[in-house]
């Protein structure tokens, strides 16, 4: 079986040779036949040339100049190898291009033409237009130059070139001689790479309201950065690249500042503002790196980002004071920290907790500003904010005068639209409103804006720098008194209102009498002021002294450790009495009548009164120059009043000192009186007195009041008054000297 098989084998591997052999003769004889037609193919060649030499001969012949053509013939023959030579390298030349160009082997091509024009001179373009018209071999390498240019530009323009290769065609179109139209593509290029950055990031802006900003920036700022960069690094400083680059850059500042506003949360929100305030930092640090690179565009970002802020700010504020005015709000969840809430919190009671609610509602919505703005913010916009912080705090204030009792002179006050939920109607509450509303500007309000005037003072100290080399500040600046200034002036206002209705109800009586009146002076006789061994001011000044005494022992308690404000208080409960005595018309309208019975005595007890008065602020603690200048000039006018009638104040009047003693003494006698005796309130009857009525201090002249009860306190009591002594009596003021 294996024996057949082998035999098998054998017999097919034979068949085998024999085709082999048979397919090899033939070829070899297609070999003999393709040899005999070359063969045949030369004879005709041969034939051909053997023709075209003969009639050539002929020709020459014909023209009848063998000699000439012989002559040119032999002039031809050295250079028909050079001249076909040339046209070989020519031809050889522009094949090469085109496979390049072909395999887009752009830096061969490049290198290639390069070269040419090297060994070649006149193949580079010349701006000379006398010359011939352009060889043929010229029009085809300009033509291949024009080809590469286009490649180049193309691979500038793909989607998603790299940069390598970027700077690779920008280069080659730079050595091309289109160093502008390279510039442009640069720009371009980098230009639609930022493009596409900012669409991916555009869909996420809502997710990140109060930091998408900032990433918008970076990706800007980064790329006019890089960008920069490049056109130095290919380009060189040129002027005319410079100022492209800028242009660009600018252009794509401006189209920033417009999407940052575009995806900006709702403009009244906090987000806003938080995110205005971190497009601020993040771009002017960027500007403050571009500075190095000679670029300047802190001034441009500033105009294009004003608007923007200002308007964030401006509507912030808007709904601040929409929080701060809108007492209906619950302030369950105020997350203000204890060293804010617990200065209020002493103001706290039953009565008045809408105060306390009011104050830190104010407090809160205004750190909450604050707490957004960042350092380079501040340093731009943080004298504005102050400014409208100084508004608000304004507009607090209307509102807790809205909550005093007595008309406001404020009643055109818009955002007010409901009633004040809360009126402060004994002394203990107002007092609160009061100390709550100097707490709120003296403590609080400074606290919260610390990190303002920190900002702005660091700034000034530094004199170089970020803000030196970044920008320059805005001038309109303000200085921390001028702010308190402004604060002081809205606490005048809520004072002034306080002690206004505080000193009429305690002028005029509940019908509109004036308990005040002229007629006390008219009805003065001298037995009157004399008869007692020690005289006594007029009935109404000694209820002021109750009234300011009784004030004193409820503000000892109210305003409890702020012995400040309670001196500031009586000063101008005391002052607005002799501002209202010094300009009642009706006051003196009575006493400058020609037909009122004018007598010494009149002019002596006017005179004791206002020596009673400087004597009560001196020996409470609080000594005003303004007091005494108004008490001398009630003086002067009365003495003027009585001289023209007649009366000599010299033989009339006992010298200063009288007055001085006898008013310190008066005091002493006050004070001395039992704690029983109530002088809040003076009966109607007892303070507007006929003429035979006297004046005389004693437990009928003084009678209980239903509305304000008080009375007159033991000097142990009275010791809650600012903490005065006796002491201090010992001090003479004489009012008849202004500069005593």
């Amino acid at each position: 079986m294996q024996w057949r098989t082998c035999v098998a084998i054998h017999a097919q591997k034979y068949l085998a040779f024999l085709r082999l052999s048979e397919e090899v003769v033939e070829m070899e004889h297609e070999l003999n036949e393709l040899r005999k037609h070359i063969s045949a193919q030369g004879i005709v060649v041969q034939d051909l040339m053997s023709g075209v030499c003969r009639e050539l001969d002929e020709w020459t012949g014909a023209i009848g100049d063998i000699q000439e053509a012989e002559q040119n013939l032999h002039n031809c023959e050295p250079e028909d190898p050079l001249s076909n030579k040339e046209e070989d390298h020519k031809r050889v030349f522009l094949e090469n291009v085109d496979v390049l160009l072909a395999e887009h082997k752009v830096e061969e091509t490049l290198e290639a033409l390069d070269a040419e024009e090297r060994s070649h001179p006149e193949l580079k373009v010349s701006g000379d237009t006398s010359s011939s018209e352009p060889s043929s071999y010229k029009s085809a390498f300009l033509k291949r130059k024009a080809m590469l240019e286009s490649k180049l530009v193309e691979i500038t323009e793909q989607p998603v070139v790299g940069v390598l290769e970027l700077k690779k065609a920008v280069s080659g179109l730079i050595k091309l001689g289109k160093g502008a139209l390279a510039h442009q593509l640069l720009l371009k290029s980098y230009g639609c790479r930022l493009q596409k950055s900012i669409e991916a990031f555009l869909p996420l802006c809502p997710s990140y309201p109060e930091t998408y900003s900032a990433t918008l920036s970076n990706l800007v700022f980064s790329s006019i950065s890089l960008t920069t960069k490049q056109s130095n690094l290919m380009f060189g400083d040129n002027p005319v690249y410079t100022n492209r680059v800028i242009q660009w850059a600018e252009w794509e500042i401006e189209s920033f500042v417009r999407l940052v506003k575009e995806n900006a949360p709702p403009s009244e929100t906090v987000n806003a503002l938080r995110a205005a305030s971190t497009c601020v930092q993040a771009s002017l640090s960027h500007c403050f790196v571009l500075e190095s690179q000679g670029l300047k565009f802190s001034k441009l970002l500033l105009v294009l980002l004003r608007p923007y802020i200002e308007e964030v700010l401006e509507l912030n504020f808007r709904r601040a004071r929409r929080v701060v005015l809108d007492f209906t709000g619950t302030d369950d969840s105020l997350p203000l920290s204890p060293r804010f809430a617990s200065p209020l919190s002493i103001f706290a009671t039953s009565s008045d907790s809408f105060l306390i609610d009011c104050g830190m509602r104010f407090i809160f919505i205004v750190k909450d500003i604050v707490d957004q703005l960042t350092p380079l913010v501040i340093l731009h916009f943080g004298v504005n904010t102050l400014t409208r912080i100084s508004h608000i705090f304004d507009k607090y204030v209307d509102a807790l005068i809205k909550a005093l009792p007595g008309p406001s002179e404020d009643d055109h006050l818009t955002e007010l639209k409901e009633a004040i939920p809360f009126r402060a109607e004994t002394d203990a509450e107002q007092l609160a409103l009061l100390g709550t509303a100097f707490t709120v500007a003296e403590d609080l309000l400074p606290m919260a804006v610390s990190r303002i005037w920190t900002a702005l003072n660091e700034s000034k100290e530094a004199g170089s720098g970020l803000v030196e080399n970044l920008m320059s500040l805005p001038t309109n600046t303000i200085e921390p008194k001028d702010w308190r200034r402004q604060l002081q002036h809205s606490l005048d206002k809520l004072r002034d209102h306080f002690c206004r209705q505080y000193v009429v109800s305690f002028i005029y009586s509940r019908d509109g009498k004036t308990r005040l009146a002229a007629q006390i002076y008219l009805n003065s006789k001298e037995e009157d002021l004399f008869g007692d061994s020690d005289p006594l001011p007029s009935l109404p000044f000694q209820a002021l002294f109750g009234k300011l005494q009784q004030l004193a022992t409820v503000a000892g308690d109210v305003l409890l450790g702020r012995e400040k404000i309670q001196k500031i208080l009586l000063a101008r409960l005391t002052e607005t009495v002799v501002m209202w005595l010094s300009e009642e018309q009706e006051f003196w309208g009575v006493l400058e009548d020609d037909s009122a019975p004018l007598q010494p005595p009149g002019l002596q007890q006017l005179i004791l009164d206002m020596h009673f008065t400087v004597e009560i602020a001196h020996f409470a603690g609080y000594p005003s120059r303004h007091i005494h200048q108004i008490a001398s000039a009630i003086i002067a006018r009365a003495i003027r009043t009585f001289s023209a009638r007649g009366i000599d104040p010299q033989s009339a009047l006992p010298e200063d000192e009288w007055f001085v003693e006898t008013a310190k003494t008066a005091i002493n006698k006050l004070l001395q009186v039992t704690s029983g005796s109530d002088t809040s309130d003076i009966d109607e009857e007892h303070i507007m007195m006929n003429d035979e009525e006297h004046i005389m201090m004693n437990d009928e002249d003084i009678s209980d009041s239903d509305e304000s009860p008080s009375s007159l306190s033991t000097v142990d009591t009275f010791e809650s008054f600012v903490s005065a002594e006796m002491g201090e009596l010992e001090s003479p003021v004489y009012l008849t000297d202004p500069e005593s």
